[in-house]
């Protein structure tokens, strides 16, 4: 009798332990917004290039640098144009969800939307640092095979993201998470609407800051898919950045150290 009551207890145990070790949906979330984004402050260079057809219309290039926010954990970015030679100087902050863009020949502020486009299919609110677990409710739609952005079979978790603030970028997202390592893979953007405005897919993991993370993000218009723009970061580095950088009334006197 000793031995079954040792056996249903070690049942109980064990069994439920490992359900509640499973991952809940926000619990996957989280772990790829880690994967995507460093844990401490950091900068690192970000290219755009726009392409039509499969020829290059246009480029930029910008440096962010990206610090978590005291209260809450979700990261404030102030970004640096570098190019093209006329954008050179600019910069763009996002202080919780508001955005201002500065130009230092007039020395003025003005405030920007996050879906406002920067250059081809990336919004403002696509080139700055964001963990998506702080802004939207995270469901699981289950489990399924798809195509990564290398064209390799990955069996993914299906995440249904729902925003719980009007002001974020987007209204609502389908994610897919590689089911072995929470890496981010492929995304579905919609406005309001439950129009598709995009599709993006995460690929290049390279060592980065202590993480296997995405290097590129290819984003594909909701509409036309001739219409594509290649995100890449690059030249990541752990550094110190001022509290004061992530203030408007900073931007006129910042200079990059």
């Amino acid at each position: 009798m000793k031995t079954r009551f040792f056996l249903l207890f070690f049942f109980c145990l064990f069994g439920a332990g490992n359900g509640w070790a499973a991952q809940s949906a926000d619990d996957i979330l989280a772990a790829s917004d880690a994967i995507r984004n460093p844990g401490r402050p950091f900068s690192v260079t970000v290219t755009l290039t726009e392409f039509q057809s499969g020829k290059q219309v246009d480029a930029s290039t910008l440096v962010s640098y990206a610090r978590t926010e005291q209260r809450g954990g979700q990261f404030s970015n102030l970004l640096q144009f570098v190019l093209p030679a006329r954008d050179a100087g600019k910069l763009m902050l996002k202080n919780g969800n508001d955005i201002w863009f500065y130009d230092p020949t007039n020395k003025a502020s003005v405030r920007l939307s996050p879906q406002q486009r920067l250059l081809g299919q990336a919004s403002n609110g696509d080139v700055v640092t964001v963990n998506l677990a702080q802004d939207y409710k995270a469901t699981l739609a289950g489990d399924e095979e798809i195509l990564d952005g290398e064209r390799k079979q990955r069996q993914a978790h299906k995440l249904i993201l729902t925003a719980v603030s009007p002001d974020v970028t987007y209204a609502s997202i389908e994610m897919w998470v590689d089911a072995d390592n929470n890496r981010p893979l492929k995304a579905r953007f919609y406005a309001e609407s439950s129009r598709l405005l995009k599709t993006a897919y995460y690929r290049k993991f390279q060592p980065q800051l202590g993480a296997e993370r995405p290097t590129e993000t290819v984003i594909i218009d909701g509409l036309n898919p001739q219409s594509v723009t290649l995100i890449r970061l690059s030249d990541y580095k752990a550094r110190a950045i001022p509290a004061t950088w992530m203030q408007r009334d900073y931007l006129p006197r910042f200079q990059p150290e």
